[in-house]
């Protein structure tokens, strides 16, 4: 007997501890959730934050009462997974709204606009490559470790370092 079909179906399954069940609803929902942590998460962070996520998931799902709400229970597990990750990776925390405020209003849109393609300009070619790859041709990790001929782990390290460098450029 396979698992249910429809996705009310495969989660109350899960929730009465099918495992089969939990497999399939994770999958069915792992592509949103990693559309909705690219939205929210350091781009170097989103594979991270989504296979944090379903983790979490996959151990607390037994433990949500109101099945009606798991959808944003999910979005709220992968914010908050994308604001953990960030935290780690910055040493603070980007979503704060004072401080984001305060930065926004300290710069025109021009002059982000100016300051991000010279932030863009500073890096070295092989951390430019990485950054144009992820974020304008929207390559996942393993596109991007394909078309270099590169580790997955060089790739995301890569990415991390020229997110680091460009950071630096724009608070300095």
């Amino acid at each position: 007997m396979g698992s249910p079909a429809t996705p009310d179906a495969m989660l109350l399954a899960a929730h009465a501890g099918d495992r089969d069940a939990m497999v399939r609803l994770l999958q069915v929902w792992q592509p949103d959730l990693r559309r909705y942590a690219q939205q929210r998460c350091l781009i170097s962070d989103v594979e991270d934050a989504v296979q944090e996520a379903l983790l979490v998931i996959a151990r607390h799902l037994g433990a949500v009462r109101k099945l009606a709400s798991f959808s944003g229970w999910l979005f709220k597990v992968v914010q908050r997974e994308c604001r953990r990750l960030a935290r780690v990776t910055l040493k603070e925390d980007p979503y704060e709204e004072a401080l984001v405020d305060r930065w926004m209003s300290a710069h025109t849109p021009d002059s982000l606009r100016l300051d991000m393609a010279s932030a863009l300009e500073s890096l070295p070619p092989t951390y430019l490559e990485v950054v144009l790859l992820r974020d304008f041709e929207q390559l996942s990790i393993r596109e991007m470790s394909e078309r270099l001929s590169l580790e997955p782990a060089a790739v995301k390290s890569r990415l991390h370092r020229a997110r680091v460098m460009i950071r630096e450029y724009l608070l300095a």
